[in-house]
């Protein structure tokens, strides 16, 4: 703790992999003079699985509201951090009226792709699982009572290097990309302003207008066993479907792990959505599509 009698508590969360040494740094440059608390995880713990660092950090913010207990909070989490402070506004509703604003930084909410890939092939990465977990929901309705802003990085046209752009979207949460890297988006000095600017004007965001390409995404979304996933592959596609308004689903499927992939085209065949399928949903997921293409037919 920074300051003894703080007007906020920010609390900064470092993600998989990592130590709190940079996050702290960016806070630091966010709140200088405000209580900061920025727990160490453990780099080696972080592997492990998300239950245990979830506990410790609701022990601190326990902790934290016992000794300032009138004092609003304002919470940033890089990656697997920000999905930690989901988890625990989800089972602490009765924290939120007192977050002035929550900020994720290149938190796959929607569930980690490379999460997915890397329980799945039985590497022993504990943590790898918890990633892969979709927490959209959860966000959502968090976001209902939270303002929250959604920061993504874009360094190859559809992630930040680790997380991909679809896998950090919520419809409640403003949302800003910017050209930075995953590792980097830790206390890059390009967030202080996007933060701050957030901070002065911390409002709830409306849910987008249900246009059919929302529609889509959303229900697309919501069949389980659906990933978010890099566009890339997007013009190896074949059209399965069309819809109204000259929307195209399109489906490939990766040579090398089999793993079915789908996008939505618009009428200038442009992606406005991309995403895979795991194996053991995959059934589902096909009967599921059948009947959202039925639904437009």
């Amino acid at each position: 703790m920074s300051n003894n009698h703080p007007l906020f508590i920010l609390f900064a969360q470092h993600g998989w992999a990592d130590t709190n040494q940079p996050i702290q740094s960016l806070a630091q440059s966010l709140a200088p003079s405000e209580g900061i608390i920025a727990p160490n995880l453990g780099w080696f713990k972080t592997w492990w699985r998300i239950e245990p660092l979830i506990q410790k950090v609701e022990d601190i913010a326990i902790a934290t509201l016992q000794k300032y207990p009138n004092t609003p909070w304002r919470i940033i989490g890089h990656s697997m951090g920000g999905l930690i402070w989901v988890e625990l506004l989800h089972r602490h509703p009765e924290w939120r009226s007192r977050v002035h604003s929550l900020i994720l930084v290149a938190s796959p909410i929607g569930g980690s792709d490379l999460g997915y890939l890397l329980d799945i092939s039985l590497i022993g990465l504990g943590i790898a699982k918890d990633l892969s977990i979709n927490r959209r929901e959860m966000v959502e309705e968090i976001a209902r009572e939270i303002p929250t802003l959604a920061i993504a990085g874009d360094i190859d046209g559809g992630s930040d290097g680790t997380v991909v752009i679809g896998s950090t979207q919520c419809d409640r949460a403003k949302f800003i990309t910017i050209p930075i890297s995953h590792p980097e988006l830790k206390n890059h000095p390009n967030l202080v302003p996007i933060v701050q600017e957030f901070w002065l004007n911390p409002l709830l965001t409306a849910p987008p207008k249900l246009t059919l390409k929302v529609e889509l995404i959303q229900q697309l979304r919501h069949i389980p066993g659906v990933f978010d996933a890099h566009p890339r592959d997007f013009t190896r596609a074949r059209i399965a479907a069309n819809f109204p308004e000259e929307i195209t689903l399109k489906t490939w499927k990766n040579p090398l792990n089999q793993l079915q992939h789908i996008f939505l085209g618009d009428r200038n065949n442009q992606c406005i959505y991309s995403a895979f399928v795991s194996w053991e949903k995959y059934a589902e997921f096909q009967q599921k599509l059948a009947q959202i293409i039925k639904g437009y037919s």
